[in-house]
């Protein structure tokens, strides 16, 4: 046997240290893999914060701040050194928001740092800090907040825990506001808060007036097709009731609507572009016309004979049924596509609705569609359409950012069309269904609508409907187009119980263009006084 073979003291001394080193590393590594991957989502290395992403404001077009990461902290804490878990849990839920459950979980797991609450406020970090638990570690972070509340909240979205934007315009423009510096790079959006408030206000006025079960409004330009303001009510502020409706849910960009005689704009542009009528044709109008095996009918008595200038003004279903029937379905549903009806609206809000249409496009369909029933589409996409239809007929862009340059297209309709509209539309404001929307000084333009609202099973109910206004002024030279909805309003004492839009949707449409228009920049422009007549001057100044 040879001796000298066997390992010596100072050999086997070094093994057994290189063993145990070994081991230790082997130990260490295990630690650190649990650490960072097995107890990922909960668990912080001391010390260590992550790196911090912050977004760029949102401003409004005037640099009214509408959103801004401020800094905030991340709550951990070290489970090992709570003496009193149970206290500990009680009290941290209560003082950060956090769940008792999920902290009651991770406090009893074996993980060394665990996450008890994203994003806490100064305020609530100084009460954590006095509860005077052990093992308490705070990371700075920050936290998105939106100074003018729950007004523009639905259009302008939310982000999540990590700072991503998960809704509304956030979202939307998610990659232009990520590492941003809060401060310095504002994002300019279309939206006028002085508008927005008006607006708001208006429509919740109307809202608690009528008991409608949602209501809603949009202010675009027709030119640059910058949103001024969007509304969208019940939202989720605190104290705004609700009636049932989903305060998150956005009205305007991602419900579908069949929005009633306001789509009659579209039916009297298209005979217009085909030259099937004049303002001066003439329509026998019987009390019920039958198209196929169905009868349609008009909302009140109608004269036997009308216009299509007073059709218009009037809004006679049976009028308007004859005037797109001279076009037929073919022709009415491309000049609808023409004007992107068919389609989702595209905008920087990734919230849309594609638009609901008949497969079986036949001869009572057009008819029906003609005043705005039997096709479903958002408000968003129709404000779009009436403005590319008054704007001298051409193609246009929605867009939330700030853009105040004219970003009108090609041309959709003649120019000619659109100034026959403009005259038709001012028509309906003066001898028609929305004289109430006829504010001195600023020549309103528009259309009423009362649509039928369908129940679960597809079939018309009996007695809700959903008015709507859209208004366009100055007419003579449009710049602006507001369009207003109430959910199935119910009628008062004031309206002697009637629903239609003209008591409804255009009084409050009257009341938002008195408001916004002089904040818009737009003059009054008033007709000089004559001797004997109570003038509209007078009559916007006050006088008796």
């Amino acid at each position: 046997m040879d001796v000298s073979a066997r390992p010596t003291i100072i050999q086997r001394r070094i093994a057994i240290a290189a063993l145990i080193c070994v081991t230790a590393f082997a130990v260490i590594g295990f630690r650190l893999f649990d650490i960072m991957v097995l107890s990922g989502g909960y668990v912080r290395h001391r010390g260590v914060a992550p790196p911090i992403t912050t977004r760029a404001d949102l401003l409004d077009r005037h640099g009214e701040l509408l959103a801004r990461d401020l800094p905030v902290h991340d709550l951990y804490a070290q489970p090992h050194f709570l003496v009193h878990k149970r206290r500990a849990v009680r009290e941290l839920a209560k003082e950060t928001g956090a769940g008792v459950q999920r902290l009651t979980r991770i406090f009893a797991s074996h993980h060394r740092y665990v996450l008890v609450e994203r994003q806490i406020s100064p305020d609530a970090q100084a009460r954590v800090m006095s509860l005077g638990l052990p093992g308490l570690e705070f990371q700075p972070s920050y936290k998105r907040y939106y100074p003018q509340g729950g007004t523009a909240q639905i259009v302008l979205g939310h982000t999540d825990g990590n700072g991503r934007g998960i809704s509304g315009l956030e979202l939307g423009l998610n990659k232009m506001l990520e590492g941003g510096l809060p401060g310095k790079d504002g994002v300019r959006l279309s939206l006028d808060m002085r508008v927005q408030y008006a607006l708001a206000q208006e429509i919740e006025a109307a809202r608690e007036e009528f008991t409608a079960r949602a209501a809603g409004g949009i202010v675009i330009n027709v030119d640059t097709g910058e949103v001024l303001a969007l509304v969208n009510l019940p939202d989720s502020a605190p104290g705004v009731p609700n009636y049932g409706a989903n305060p998150y849910r956005d009205r305007m960009a991602d419900s579908d609507y069949e929005l009633g005689s306001v789509f009659k704009i579209f039916s009297f542009a298209m005979a217009l572009s085909e030259h099937t009528i004049t303002p001066d044709t003439t329509f026998p109008i019987p009390k019920a016309l039958k198209v196929g095996r169905f009868y349609i009918h008009d909302a009140d008595p109608m004269p036997p004979v009308m216009t299509a200038r007073d059709i218009l003004a009037q809004s006679s279903n049976v009028g308007t049924s004859q005037i797109v029937l001279r076009s037929g379905a073919v022709k009415q549903k491309a000049f609808l596509a023409k004007l992107g009806l068919l389609s989702p609206v595209k905008s920087q809000l990734p919230e849309t609705a594609r638009p609901l249409y008949p497969s079986d496009w036949g001869q009572i369909e057009t008819a029906t569609i003609g005043f705005g029933q039997g096709i479903s589409i958002t408000p968003l996409s129709y404000a779009h359409a009436a403005a590319e239809v008054v704007n001298g007929g051409r193609a246009l862009n929605i867009t939330f950012l700030r853009h105040p340059q004219d970003a009108r297209g090609k041309q959709l309709i003649p120019r000619s069309v659109s100034l026959e509209m403009r005259s038709l539309l001012r028509n309906v404001v003066v001898n028609g269904t929305g004289k109430t929307a006829n504010i001195p000084g600023y020549d309103v333009g528009g259309k009423t609508g009362s649509a039928q609202v369908a129940g679960p099973d597809g079939r018309y109910l009996h007695g809700p409907l959903r008015t709507s206004f859209c208004g366009i002024f100055p007419i003579d030279h449009p710049r602006y187009l507001l369009f207003v909805l109430l959910d199935q309003p119910h009628g008062t004492k004031k309206t002697f119980g009637l629903i239609l839009s003209d008591f409804t949707a255009v009084p409050m449409a009257g009341r938002i263009i008195a408001r916004i228009a002089p904040l818009l920049g737009l003059v009054p422009q008033l007709p000089p006084a004559t001797d004997g007549v109570e003038t509209a001057a007078k009559d916007a100044q006050g006088n008796p």
